[in-house]
């Protein structure tokens, strides 16, 4: 869609104020700590486009809040895994030796979006140091979130994610579906049965560039859609939908829905091994 479809289909004029007005009726406010995911698209035509989207954002929680994002930089990855393109494996040793290192501010972000880039802009924007599944954030909790990104954990305990969670942290799906969830890696990684593959990044170690490998957790987002639903459906009290600018909007309780998730993927999990075996036999 190019933006004079987002124009066309865009009803009502829409600018900060009108997103910073939507924010509050959706009860965010001054001192919430929010992980936002955003189609730009869903939301219409914004006068001042994706920088006054993140400034209504960080004005409406203030210093007093958090905002995060996913800033994945997937494609710094191990290229024997790349399918979005593949790229000949004559290339694959070659892209090994000559990816450049993991930079937080240098590394661009791969298909997150206006919105987390103009975040990722912003000065006082910190960013995490996985080299693939960084998060960059702003507030008060920015520096104590992301000063440790285990290798070995990109979404788990450790992580970003595992230090929001009990934090009240609330969810903005705002124009996504569950399926752009990134919480829900974090009830992949706490539900048993979490297999694992072999993968490198380009990495900084004791200054010097290093192709470093290390195991990185399956994970498959491809039933987010059916669990966020079923979620819904046992705890609507969790979720809250509304409209920010055009586009259709849930703010989710992020702990409640993490914690459901992990008990959703278990059973998922159990009857996928059981489905395994019969078809074995």
């Amino acid at each position: 869609m190019n933006e004079l479809d987002v124009v066309l289909r865009t009803g009502e004029f829409i600018s900060k104020k009108t997103i910073k007005e939507h924010l509050g009726n959706a009860g965010i406010g001054k001192g919430d700590r929010i992980i936002v995911h955003t189609s730009l698209k869903k939301v219409g035509w914004i006068s001042g486009g994706e920088q006054a989207f993140v400034e209504a954002l960080l004005e409406t929680v203030t210093a007093d809040g958090t905002v995060v994002m996913p800033a994945q930089s997937s494609d710094n990855s191990d290229p024997r895994h790349w399918m979005m393109p593949p790229v000949p494996e004559e290339w694959h040793e070659p892209i090994r030796r000559t990816l450049p290192a993991y930079d937080p501010h240098l590394t661009h972000l791969r298909g997150m979006g206006k919105v987390p880039e103009c975040l990722h802009r912003h000065p006082k924007t910190v960013r995490s140091p996985h080299p693939a599944h960084s998060f960059i954030t702003w507030g008060r909790d920015a520096a104590e979130w992301m000063r440790d990104h285990p290798l070995e954990d990109s979404f788990g305990e450790g992580s970003p994610l595992g230090k929001m969670h009990g934090s009240g942290m609330k969810i903005l799906l705002i124009g996504t579906g569950y399926d752009s969830c990134t919480a829900l890696h974090l009830s992949e990684y706490r539900a048993p049965g979490l297999e694992t593959y072999r993968d490198g990044a380009a990495m900084l170690v004791g200054g010097e560039r290093k192709w470093v490998e290390y195991d990185m957790a399956d994970l498959e987002s491809d039933d987010f859609p059916p669990l966020g639903m079923a979620f819904e459906r046992e705890h609507p009290e969790a979720v809250t939908r509304c409209k920010i600018g055009q586009a259709d909007t849930r703010v989710i309780d992020m702990d409640t829905l993490v914690d459901f998730g992990v008990a959703w993927i278990t059973k998922w999990r159990e009857k996928k091994k059981v489905a395994q075996a019969e078809k074995a036999e």
